[in-house]
């Protein structure tokens, strides 16, 4: 093997890089030489995210019955309740059962629905007509079995 004589120059990939690679600014920042830059590449928005439209409610079938003072709603939710303008809303997971029949007069709709803790809340609608019962019965039976088929 032989030596590099006094005035040769070493072979290429020796010895610091040429003037012309190394940095002019020592701690200014660069970008990493594997990481590519992509001019498509999403910016970061200068405003959070929109918020998120609200779900529609979940489909199926619902019954309402109201009079002038109160009302019963059963739905994909749950069931509400509205008595002389107070308001109570039982989602399925807190009820253990409901139950329903005519009220003292024949011509009302009484609902009760026992919460999972034993409490029984109840709520009655006049139908004013009896017609009127017997539609909310089978609408009320079909709209509780759908909700709750085994009861």
């Amino acid at each position: 093997m032989q030596q590099p004589g006094p005035g040769s120059q070493p072979p290429q990939g020796f010895g610091p890089p040429p003037p012309s690679y190394a940095p002019q600014n020592p701690y200014a920042q660069q970008t990493p030489q594997h990481a590519p830059q992509n001019p498509y590449a999403q910016q970061a928005a200068p405003y959070p995210p929109a918020p998120t439209p609200p779900q529609p409610p979940a489909q199926g079938p619902d019954f309402v019955a109201a009079d002038r003072h109160n009302a019963v709603v059963v739905d994909a939710e749950g069931v509400s309740f509205e008595n002389h303008g107070m308001n109570a809303e039982f989602p399925w997971p807190v009820i253990r059962s409901v139950h329903y029949k005519p009220g003292a007069t024949g011509r009302g709709l009484m609902v009760a629905v026992v919460h999972v803790d034993g409490s029984v809340y109840e709520c009655g609608v006049d139908a004013k007509r009896r017609e009127r019962l017997q539609e909310w019965f089978g609408q009320l039976a079909s709209v509780l079995g759908y909700y709750r088929p085994a009861g």
